[in-house]
């Protein structure tokens, strides 16, 4: 018997991120836009609560008997199969005007992810995966291009994008994070889900941060394995589980698990 087939699902999956930026882009920059700081003291606009109910509707009529995990809402529904949504990634840009935010979607099979999209709009770029089919970019499902990991194999030629600094001190591993900037050849802090998407298209070879929720991980977990490279969280666990991620073409990654470890 073959590989489960994913392609409706993956369909679905840009369907709901057309819709998703429409109403992202029609409040991105908005005089009124809402928004409102959650008990973690995050941030939260009317637009990452617009999507996610969207999102949910939608799901609930095309995918009634799968459950839905969002970042925004109550987790719903049971069994196998499981939605994982992030209305808005990057919601402190989407605020400040800053073009650097997508919405994540993610469907899960037990506790591995088998298709996601990552959808930035306002930077004009779209990514996507299913197992076993690749990874692409592009404007949409039928003109893609697919995108592979570099094979930058030495940390000193490597190029490494993070979100932040203080993360990795509160975290205890400060050390070992300042001494893997000073170790590789170009770091940047292009953050979020564009990290992720970099090293996927091999722009960038590495990219790191201490902790992430599920919802932030999925989509981009099947999107940089199926370019080539690994996902883990930063004790070199495959998958999406945390803590943290750590993201590679793969040839980098048992190095920076080790020294991340110190």
């Amino acid at each position: 018997m073959g590989s489960p087939d994913y392609t409706d699902d993956l369909r679905l999956a840009h369907m709901l991120a057309d819709n998703s930026d429409s109403i992202t882009m029609s409040r991105f920059k908005a005089g009124d836009l809402k928004v409102s700081t959650k008990p973690d003291l995050s941030e939260v606009t009317d637009a990452d609560l617009a999507v996610e109910e969207a999102i949910r509707r939608t799901l609930s009529k095309a995918r009634p008997r799968d459950a839905v995990h969002g970042e925004e809402g109550d987790d719903t529904g049971w069994g196998p199969r499981r939605w994982v949504v992030d209305p808005i990634d990057g919601t402190a840009n989407f605020v400040r005007g800053v073009p650097v935010w997508a919405t994540l979607i993610a469907l899960m099979v037990e506790d591995t992810v088998v298709a996601g999209v990552v959808s930035a709009p306002a930077l004009g770029r779209r990514w996507w995966a299913h197992a076993g089919q690749g990874a692409f970019t592009g404007p949409s499902l039928l003109r893609g291009q697919q995108v592979r990991v570099s094979r930058v194999g030495n940390l000193a030629d490597a190029s490494m994008s993070y979100s932040s600094v203080s993360g990795w001190v509160d975290s205890g591993r400060g050390q070992a994070f300042v001494d893997l900037l000073r170790d590789c050849w170009r770091t940047r802090a292009y953050g979020d889900f564009w990290s992720y998407m970099l090293v996927a298209e091999g722009a960038v070879d590495l990219a790191l941060e201490p902790e992430l929720a599920l919802h932030d991980m999925a989509a981009l977990d099947i999107i940089v394995r199926e370019a080539g490279g690994r996902f883990s969280n930063i004790n070199g666990d495959d998958g999406v589980a945390g803590p943290g991620a750590l993201c590679t073409n793969g040839l980098l990654h048992e190095e920076l698990v080790t020294r991340l470890s110190q």
